[in-house]
C-alpha cells in the first residue's frame, strides 16, 4: 500500500504563488507516475500535471507556463510549484500515484483558494 499526504495549500491573492508537496510512504516502487489533479466546485476532477519516475513531465494546457511539477526520488516527494495563480485555480488539489500493474493511489486533498 502507498500512502500519500499533501501539504502546502492555502489562501492566496490572484497573481500569487503556492507550492504543494506530496509525501509518499508505505510501499515504494521504483517505477511509478506521480501527478496532481484538481477538482473545482461542481466540476469533475482533472489532471493538472504529472511526472514519471524518469522525470518526464506532462501539463494541462491551462497551467502551462505557470505551474511546475518536480520530484525528489530520495525523499519520495513530489512538488507542484504554482505561480501567477488565478481565481479559477481555486480547487481541491489531489496527489496521485500510479504504479503500473499494482494500483492507483490518492491523497486526501489540499484546498487552494485564490482570491480576486
Amino acid at each position: 500500500q502507498v500512502q500519500l499526504v499533501e501539504s502546502g495549500g492555502g489562501l492566496v491573492q490572484a497573481g500569487g504563488s503556492l507550492r504543494l508537496l506530496c509525501a509518499a510512504s508505505g510501499s515504494i516502487y521504483s517505477i511509478n507516475f506521480m501527478g496532481w489533479y484538481r477538482q473545482r466546485p461542481e466540476k469533475q476532477r482533472e489532471l493538472v500535471a504529472s511526472i514519471s519516475s524518469g522525470g518526464r513531465t506532462n501539463y494541462a494546457d491551462f497551467v502551462k507556463g505557470r505551474f511546475t511539477i518536480s520530484r525528489d526520488g530520495a525523499k519520495n516527494t513530489v512538488y507542484l510549484q504554482m505561480t501567477s495563480l488565478k481565481p479559477e485555480d481555486t480547487a481541491v488539489y489531489y496527489c496521485n500515484q500510479i504504479v503500473p500493474g499494482i494500483g492507483t493511489y490518492w491523497g486526501q486533498g489540499a484546498q487552494v483558494t485564490v482570491s480576486s
